[in-house]
């Protein structure tokens, strides 16, 4: 009992840690916005996406489930109308990069 019990409790201190890590990469990622750093920008974005998708694993969520939903959400954004897929084309374009991942 002992040992499910500390089980317990590390996996739900490793999610509180990966959420106070998804906290630290959006500031990390406001302050390099703020002084310019296209490297620092893309490194902040990328660990935010990584810390997002090892978050969901740990919460119980694959990545293929991750990777699914957010296909939907995609395939939603444009039969809405959202604004940046008007604008931009930036909803298909994310999309057709996934799809040919």
């Amino acid at each position: 009992m002992m040992q499910k019990e500390m089980d317990v409790a590390k996996r739900a201190k490793v999610i509180e840690w990966l959420k106070t890590e998804v906290v630290d990469q959006v500031s990390r990622l406001f302050k390099a916005l703020w002084e310019g750093s296209t490297t620092r920008v893309t490194d902040s974005l990328s660990s935010l996406i990584v810390s997002g998708y090892i978050l969901g694993r740990r919460l119980g969520i694959s990545y293929s489930d991750l990777d699914e939903n957010i296909m939907e959400k995609l395939k939603k954004h444009k039969q809405e109308g959202h604004q940046l897929e008007d604008w931009y084309h930036d909803i298909s374009a994310l999309e057709d990069h996934i799809r040919k991942r």
